[in-house]
């Protein structure tokens, strides 16, 4: 992993804890959304075609830190929309930082010039910029040319300045090893402290649904990539276990308390990424009254084709505590990309729903 040692002490205590406590379910991450509006209308985002009242809505400086101070997750990931557009956000960073709580400030970088001498470097503050691959890539999943060299000017202008910056990245379909491979040794070259990586989720809300790479093509494509990567080196922000699940070799099911999300509606049920299954007015109620054995991919056919890390990276790190070599074993070798992957679970809704539709099947009845 790529995290300082700071942050790993201090996540790290806050998972013995946990244990200690005989606690079950934790965040690990709070995903605070404190806004839907966005500069871009990417063809993979599920959050922009919300209707204009929706999109002008904000949440306020003293909602965002009542969410931090009730969850009490050590992380904080702010995603938007496009969280620089919110004319208090620098208040919100800052109260965050003041809690000692690592937050990752999403963004795409259109306005982080601009916006930049309204920050503070500190070692609790990370700008994580939005890249989906080299030039062209990038600005064919953003859907607007030019991005792609605005951010990366934008990642040197924050390194010079002394910030923290990460890269996220995206896949989609039409990727290669070699052509993500080349754009994580560029992301390196620029000097940022590490990537996430990830396929992308298939939002019902996206304006494109063929975009989406899914299944055994995730699992290849990743092993790919690792493979070259084993003469590369790459800063991959993520556990070592996490990695080892994208590559087919863990069978993982779905922790989405681990990255509860609080956003402009309340706490967004089960997860970041499900967006119309209701929402909490509390992280107790979140906690208490989600159906949590109603997700997950064998359990939810919305859930099926997810592998995205703000599910299964709390997970991976659960894994990790459990069974510590295992991962310290990971971490030495690398993802294993060759010989037989893990069996896939047998989707459990599959029965459910054959027997539902044979059940609604209307049957007429004469005498």
């Amino acid at each position: 992993m790529s995290v300082p040692l700071r942050q790993q002490l201090a996540v790290g205590s806050y998972l013995i804890k946990q244990k200690i406590k005989g606690v079950k379910k934790y965040p690990l991450v709070l995903m605070l959304e404190p806004l839907f509006r966005c500069n871009l209308a990417c063809a993979g985002c599920g959050k922009i075609d919300y209707p204009d009242d929706t999109l002008d809505k904000r949440l306020s400086v003293e909602e965002c830190l009542a969410a931090v101070d009730e969850c009490g997750a050590p992380m904080v990931s702010i995603p938007g929309g496009e969280p620089l557009i919110h004319k208090e956000m620098p208040q919100i960073v800052e109260g965050i930082v003041a809690r000692k709580k690592f937050v990752y400030l999403c963004t795409n970088a259109l306005l982080l010039r601009k916006r930049i001498n309204d920050y503070t470097p500190s070692p609790y503050l990370t700008f994580s910029v939005h890249l989906d691959g080299l030039k062209d890539r990038h600005d064919a999943s953003v859907c607007q040319e030019g991005v792609f060299d605005i951010a990366v000017e934008a990642i040197k202008l924050a390194l010079g300045k002394g910030f923290r910056v990460t890269v996220n990245c995206t896949l989609f379909q039409g990727e290669t090893p070699d052509e993500v491979a080349e754009f994580l040794d560029y992301a390196m070259e620029l000097g940022v402290e590490g990537i996430t990586i990830a396929p992308g989720f298939s939002y019902e809300r996206a304006p494109k649904q063929d975009v989406f790479i899914k299944g055994l093509d995730v699992k290849n494509l990743f092993r790919g990539i690792f493979k070259i990567g084993k003469t590369r080196k790459w800063k991959l922000n993520h556990s070592s276990l996490y990695l080892d699940y994208l590559a087919g070799n863990q069978n993982y099911d779905c922790t989405p308390w681990g990255n509860p999300t609080r956003n402009v509606f309340g706490w967004q049920k089960p997860c970041y990424l499900l967006a119309d299954e209701g929402n909490a007015n509390s992280f107790k109620e979140l906690l208490d009254d989600t159906p949590w054995d109603k997700y997950g991919t064998v359990k939810n056919p919305k859930c099926a084709n997810c592998m995205a890390h703000c599910g299964y990276e709390a997970t991976a790190v659960e894994d990790t505590l459990a069974h510590p070599l295992k991962a310290l074993w990971a971490a030495v070798r690398g993802p294993k990309t060759s010989g037989e992957m893990v069996a896939e679970k047998k989707p459990e809704f599959v029965a459910s729903y054959k027997k539902s539709a044979i059940s609604e099947i209307p049957v007429k009845v004469e005498s």
